[in-house]
């Protein structure tokens, strides 16, 4: 039985202040109730903040992303290293918002990931097709380049340490969240495409977040689903009350 994992992207929002105080009602929410897994991801400049009011805590710390270089010239990038030496357990690579906003490509994406776990961080690595692609009937096709070029080279056993999240885009801050028909259909395409890469047993280890508009109205329906284990949250993982609600629904 897969533990169901909820992780907030807290993206370009918070200062030091909410940031802190966040993550100290998160955690303290959760008073080491270990039946499901909960991460936070804040920017960067607030990691050794929330590192802190997690310490001690079941709540783990990610980032939003990283380099593919331990070290180097790479002004305004950070390592995988650094997010390890600041607290950080996960990080999270390929978001949709770095795909299409800032043009990262399947072949990057692949770099992070390797690095991030050479690195010893765990890895939230997100797919997810456009509306267009949907409306052409082309999600699968999407999910599978993304998933092979993705993953390429990575060991059945480095796959013990990614985590999958299904994004589709248009449902991503946009208020439009997928039908659980839909939702449950990606996400077994995933498992399987995963059990074509590697095995069956890889693909029934494997967690696969759902994300996009993901809320306390609809995170139990979602998370309810058989091949749904768990979420990727965005706006509502600002707010502690909605943001435990979605963790609530998670524990059923």
């Amino acid at each position: 039985m897969r533990p169901k994992f909820v992780a907030g992207n807290w993206k370009m929002y918070t200062s030091a202040g909410t940031a802190k105080a966040l993550a100290t009602t998160v955690a303290m929410s959760m008073k080491g109730d270990k039946r499901v897994m909960v991460a936070v991801c804040p920017p960067f400049p607030w990691l050794g903040v929330v590192a802190s009011a997690l310490d001690g805590m079941s709540v783990m710390l990610g980032a939003q992303n990283c380099h593919f270089e331990k070290e180097g010239a790479y002004t305004g990038e950070v390592s995988p290293a650094m997010l390890r030496d600041v607290g950080c357990q996960y990080v999270i690579i390929g978001h949709s918002e770095r795909r299409h906003g800032f043009g990262e490509t399947d072949d990057l994406l692949n770099k992070k990931a390797k690095a991030a776990l050479a690195a010893g961080l765990k890895v939230i690595f997100c797919v997810g097709e456009l509306l267009a692609e949907r409306e052409a009937n082309q999600t699968e096709q999407v999910l599978d380049t993304q998933l092979t070029n993705g993953l390429a080279g990575l060991t059945s056993a480095q796959m013990h340490s990614v985590v999958l999240a299904y994004e589709p885009v248009w449902a991503i801050g946009t208020g439009k969240v997928a039908t659980p028909e839909q939702a449950q259909a990606a996400h077994a395409f995933i498992r399987g495409k995963l059990a074509g890469l590697y095995d069956a047993g890889t693909a029934a280890h494997v967690q696969i977040q759902y994300g996009g508009s993901v809320k306390a109205d609809n995170a139990a329906g979602l998370m309810s689903l058989p091949d749904v284990d768990g979420a990727l949250v965005g706006g509502a993982s600002l707010k502690a009350d909605q943001f435990l609600a979605i963790v609530n629904a998670a524990i059923g």
